[in-house]
């Protein structure tokens, strides 16, 4: 008797082995790796109302940030449906790409259908590759809102870039410098010729939490959306404080 229970006890213990070994294949092919892959574009525009940011690529990971409509997300890489991000606040996830809208710098009204946009190519040579990504993302922007496209003026550029560079090295965060007083005033030391002008700041870590902040905040919004603003400039410098420091000049001629 004792022999038959001892076999039985055997064939129990074999028969929960193998059901574990099965439930761990099972775990193993529904989780299986996935692989990343490169995209062609590194900003992205927030299409969903709100878009949650996920700790990895799949609902069944957790929320850890969320991001608003036509917000900009620094975009990494692909994995399956999902894409790789970078948002406000520094946080890194995963995003459902279905909500995701790619921007491309140097494309032409990026997909959209809006003949008086002027595209967003009038970016100058003088600008760097920060200038150049906001000044696009800002005109995105306006052509979202169905507005014309901003050019470059050279000059109003050349302002912008020398205020940016004023605010970091006299250390002050305002539209008043100490030394050129407002931007109006700092306009026509120049010899610029305009009907209407704007300045918007910003000192933040990355192009897209600039242009976030700028949207985000009525009066900022309102000057890159102000139909009367036809050129711009816009300075881009390295600050030890914030990151960079942020410099868009409007004007209307």
């Amino acid at each position: 008797m004792k022999v038959v229970n001892v076999k039985r006890k055997n064939i129990f213990k074999i028969t929960a082995i193998m059901s574990v070994i099965l439930i761990l294949g099972m775990i193993t092919t529904s989780f299986g790796m996935q692989y990343y892959y490169n995209v062609d574009f590194s900003t992205g525009l927030v299409t969903a109302t709100t878009l949650n940011v996920r700790s990895g690529p799949g609902i069944q990971y957790k929320i850890i940030a969320t991001v608003n409509k036509n917000e900009y997300i620094r975009v990494f890489a692909g994995v399956g449906d999902w894409y790789i991000v970078q948002v406000e606040g520094d946080y890194v996830g995963a995003v459902n790409k279905k909500y995701v809208k790619p921007i491309y710098p140097n494309s032409s009204n990026n997909g959209n259908a809006n003949n008086n946009t002027g595209g967003n190519t009038q970016t100058s040579s003088a600008m760097n590759s920060n200038e150049k990504e906001v000044f696009n993302l800002i005109n995105q922007q306006r052509i979202n809102n169905g507005l014309n496209a901003l050019k470059v003026d050279e000059e109003v550029q050349r302002v912008a870039r020398i205020k940016a560079q004023d605010m970091v090295e006299n250390n002050y965060f305002s539209h008043t410098s100490p030394i050129y007083g407002s931007p109006f005033n700092m306009l026509n030391s120049f010899k610029i010729s305009y009907k209407t002008a704007g300045e918007n700041i910003a000192g933040n870590s990355s192009n897209s939490g600039a242009v976030n902040a700028w949207m985000n905040s009525a009066g900022h919004k309102a000057n890159i959306l102000n139909s009367n603003f036809n050129y711009t400039g816009i300075g881009v410098v390295s600050s030890p404080k914030y990151g960079k420091i942020f410099v868009q000049m409007f004007i209307g001629k």
